[in-house]
C-alpha cells in the first residue's frame, strides 16, 4: 500500500458535489452503487481492495474531457479503469475518488490494411480487434493472455507470449489520444512508419499506469497473418537444460515467435486443470512463423537439434491448427490451473526480466529460494525476452505467508537487479513494486516524478501509484 502520507482522500462533500455535475453530464451512467464500486476496487492482485466513491461510464473522448474538468473543479481523484485484470492494483482506487471505465468505448474507429494500422477506443479488447481483422489478412499480435483492453495494455506497456517477436505494447502503438488532468485533450504520434519530431509523447504515456492522462484512443501496428505455423514442444531433465536452450535458440537467430517455459509444478497443475497429459518436468513451448511450410519446419529442426544439444527429449511437433489451439489453450490457463493447486489461494506474482544470458542463473536461482517456502510456487515464462513469473498460491486469512512472498519476492528483484534486469518486465509498478523504482532508476526517479508534477500537480491522476510528484530541484537549489 501507499505511503499514508500521500493519501488524501475527499472530503464527503467534494464527492456529493463532484456527484451532481457527473450526473448532469452522464445521468446514468454515474454510479455510487455499493456493486458497482465493488466491481471495480480490484484488479486481479492480491493487494486490498480499494473502493472508488463514484463509477462513470463515458461514451466519447469529449465527456472523458468532461469528466476530468468535474475532477479538477472538485479537487477528487480519478482511475482510469479498463477490463480489471491488472496485477498490480493499478486499479485499486487507494484514495477514492471517481474510476472511468473505459469499457463502453468499444468502437474500432479505423482499419487501414495498406497502411497496417487500426485505431481503436480504449475499451476496445484484443479478441474484438481481432474479430473485425477477419478477412482482411493482418491481426494484432501482443497477447498478455487475459482478454484486456487496450487502453489498460497500452497503460500498463503490457507483452506477452508472442513479445519475443512482435514486440510490447511499446513498440506496437503508433499514437495516442490522451486526456489530460486539467481535461485537454492531446494527440500523439502520426499514422507515419516513424517521426523525429518533438519529445516521444506517445512512449511517456505508454507504461504510464494512468498517471499522467487518460488514454481514449489508441492507433496500432498491424501484423500481416503468417502464410504458415508450427508449433512443438521439448521435455528436459533440468530447468537449467530448459533455458539454456531457449537462450541458445534466441542467440543462434531462429526468429521464433514464441517460446515459453514451464517447470514441473506448472505443468501438474496445468494437466490436471487442463486434462493433457504432458511429462512432469520442464517443458518449453515453440511456436514458428514463416512465408512456407519449409521456412516453418527449418526453424523446428534447428530448434530440435538445439534442444537435443541440452539434454531435450521427446521433440513433438504440431501442425493443424486444432493442436495448435489445444497447446496454447493449456498455456493460458495457467493462472487458473494455478488456483486449483491450493483452492481459495489469492495469487501474489512475481515478474522479473533479465539479459537473457542471465536468464537460467536467475530461474534456477529463484528455484532454490522458493524450495522451501510454505506455499506452492509454480514457474511460467515468456523465456524468449528473459521474462519470468513465479505464482505464490497464498492462503488469504494468513499473513504470515504474505509476508514470506514479500521477503522472497524483494530477493529475487533485488537479484535482478544486480543482473541488470528490472522489477516488473510486462505488470507494472502499481502499488507492490513501486519502492524498487529508486533503485532500479537512481536519480532518474526524480525526473519521472517532475513529469508528473508538470502534467499533474494536483496529482488527482491515479494517487499513489508509480511516483509522487516533485520537483525537479529541491528548494534549496533555486536561487
Amino acid at each position: 500500500m501507499a505511503s499514508k502520507a500521500h493519501i488524501r482522500f475527499p472530503a464527503k462533500e467534494q464527492i456529493q458535489s463532484a456527484f451532481g455535475d457527473l450526473q448532469a453530464l452522464l445521468d446514468r451512467r454515474a454510479s455510487t452503487a455499493e456493486a458497482v464500486r465493488e466491481h471495480h476496487s480490484h484488479g486481479e492482485s492480491y493487494h486490498p481492495a480499494a473502493l472508488p466513491d463514484i463509477v462513470c461510464f463515458p461514451h466519447s473522448t469529449q465527456e472523458v474531457s468532461e469528466i476530468l474538468r468535474i475532477s479538477a473543479k472538485h479537487q477528487v481523484p480519478v482511475i482510469p479503469f479498463g477490463a480489471g485484470t491488472s496485477m498490480e492494483a493499478q486499479v485499486n482506487a487507494i484514495s477514492g475518488g471517481i474510476t472511468i471505465d473505459m469499457r463502453e468505448m468499444n468502437k474500432v474507429l479505423r482499419i487501414s490494411p495498406e497502411d497496417l494500422q487500426a485505431t481503436v477506443e480504449a475499451g476496445v479488447t484484443r479478441l474484438q480487434l481481432n474479430k473485425a481483422l477477419a478477412n482482411t489478412g493482418f491481426t494484432f499480435f501482443i497477447d498478455p493472455g487475459a482478454d484486456a483492453t487496450f487502453g489498460g495494455m497500452a497503460s500498463t506497456r503490457a507483452s506477452g507470449t508472442t513479445a519475443v517477436r512482435y514486440g510490447t505494447m511499446r513498440e506496437n502503438v503508433m499514437g495516442l489520444t490522451v486526456v489530460l488532468a486539467d481535461g485537454r485533450v492531446i494527440k500523439t504520434g502520426t499514422a507515419a512508419r516513424k517521426s523525429a519530431a518533438g519529445y516521444d509523447l506517445t512512449r511517456l504515456f505508454v507504461g504510464a499506469e494512468g498517471t499522467l492522462g487518460v488514454i481514449t484512443e489508441i492507433t496500432l501496428r498491424l501484423h500481416p497473418l503468417p502464410e504458415a505455423v508450427g508449433a512443438a514442444c521439448c521435455t528436459f531433465a533440468t530447468i537449467r537444460d530448459a533455458v539454456e536452450t531457449a537462450i541458445a535458440i534466441i542467440q543462434f537467430g531462429v526468429p521464433v515467435a514464441r517460446i515459453e517455459l514451464m517447470d514441473e509444478a506448472q505443468i501438474e497443475a496445468c494437466n490436471r486443470y487442463s486434462k493433457t497429459n504432458y511429462p512432469v518436468a520442464p517443458l518449453l513451448f515453440f511456436e514458428f512463423h514463416g512465408d512456407s511450410q519449409r521456412s516453418v519446419d527449418e526453424q523446428a529442426e534447428t530448434a530440435r537439434q538445439l534442444a537435443e544439444e541440452h539434454h531435450g527429449t521427446g521433440f513433438q511437433s504440431f501442425r493443424t491448427p486444432e493442436e495448435r489451439a489445444t497447446l496454447w489453450e493449456m498455456r493460458h490457463s495457467a493462472y487458473f490451473a494455478n488456483l486449483q493447486i491450493r483452492k481459495g489461494a489469492k495469487m501474489f506474482t512475481t515478474d522479473i526480466c533479465v539479459p537473457i544470458s542471465k536468464l537460467a542463473d536467475a530461474i534456477v536461482a529463484a528455484k532454490n529460494d522458493t524450495a522451501q517456502a510454505s506455499f506452492p510456487a509454480p514457474i511460467v515464462g515468456h523465456v524468449g525476452d528473459g521474462n519470468f513469473h513465479m505464482s505464490f498460491l497464498l492462503d488469504p486469512a494468513n499473513p504470515g505467508e504474505l509476508a514470506e512472498a514479500k521477503m522472497l519476492e524483494e530477493k529475487i528483484i533485488l537479484r535482478a537487479l544486480e543482473m541488470g534486469g528490472t522489477s516488473t518486465g510486462e505488470h507494472g509498478i502499481g502499488i507492490g513494486r513501486k519502492k524498487y523504482l529508486s533503485v532500479e532508476h537512481g536519480g532518474a526517479v526524480e525526473v519521472m516524478s517532475a513529469i508528473k508534477r508538470a502534467l499533474d500537480p494536483e496529482n488527482r491522476l491515479n494517487p499513489g501509484k508509480m511516483v509522487e510528484p516533485q520537483p525537479l530541484f529541491a528548494d534549496s537549489d533555486k536561487t
